[in-house]
Formats: C-alpha cells, sequence, structure tokens
C-alpha cells in the first residue's frame, strides 16, 4: 500500500506461510513495477529473519520497522500502521475478499484488485 492506504501490489499465499517470509514476494513483485520507491515501512513482525538488510542488499530499499513507543501503555496508534487497517476494514467490506471464498490464490488476488478500483472509481465520482 501507499501512504494513502492505496493497494500497490496483492500477493495471496497460504496462512503456513509467515509474514516476513511472504514480504519477500511482494517486493519482489515491487520490484519490477516500482523503479523509484525509496522506503517501505513495515511493523515489528517484519524485522525478524534478517529481512530489512535483504531488502537493503537486494532492491536498495530502506524497511523502516514502526515500532511501538516503548513508554507507551495499553493501545497506541502508530505512525503509518493505521493506514493499513484501513484499507483492511475497506476490503473487509466486499464480500469476495472478507473470507476464503475463491478456490485459488490468483483470483483473490484478482478480487482484491477489483476491490481497489471500485473504492477508487467510487473516489473520483
Amino acid at each position: 500500500m501507499d501512504t494513502l492506504g492505496l493497494v500497490l501490489m496483492v500477493v495471496v499465499h497460504s496462512a503456513s506461510l509467515q509474514d516476513h517470509d511472504g514480504a519477500c514476494f511482494v517486493l519482489s513483485r515491487m520490484k519490477q513495477s516500482f523503479k523509484r520507491l525509496k522506503v517501505v515501512f513495515a511493523d515489528s513482525a517484519y524485522k525478524r529473519n534478517g529481512l530489512p538488510d535483504w531488502v537493503n542488499e537486494s532492491f536498495g530499499w530502506l524497511l523502516e520497522i514502526v515500532l511501538r513507543p516503548p513508554e507507551a501503555e495499553g493501545f497506541v496508534v502508530l505512525p503509518k500502521r493505521w493506514i493499513v487497517e484501513r484499507t483492511f476494514a475497506w476490503l473487509a467490506r466486499y464480500r469476495r475478499t472478507n473470507r476464503d471464498h475463491e478456490k485459488t490464490t490468483l483470483s483473490s488476488e484478482a478480487f482484491v484488485h477489483l476491490a481497489m478500483i471500485r473504492l477508487m472509481l467510487r473516489r473520483l465520482g
């Protein structure tokens, strides 16, 4: 997603794959389409397995981890994180993206793209 919450790339994979491993698929696909990309924001789950170093070495991008402030207690809105959560809420409004209705991962990815296209078209009107 970009900083407006619009989907740039979608990769649907099995639930047995950890997020930091699945990020490799997304970032590899993004390399081909987004040549001017410099910074990618991620939450703390993506700092595992040396992912920030791999992203820098492979693509020359900075994987910036958005951390929870150490003095924070209870629920805290994290910068950049609310953008992702808001987009997931937008996608959950569409029946075909809120559950696993699809037989293949490609059709699931297609319905995410269709939901975002519909969302962008409604904003234009």
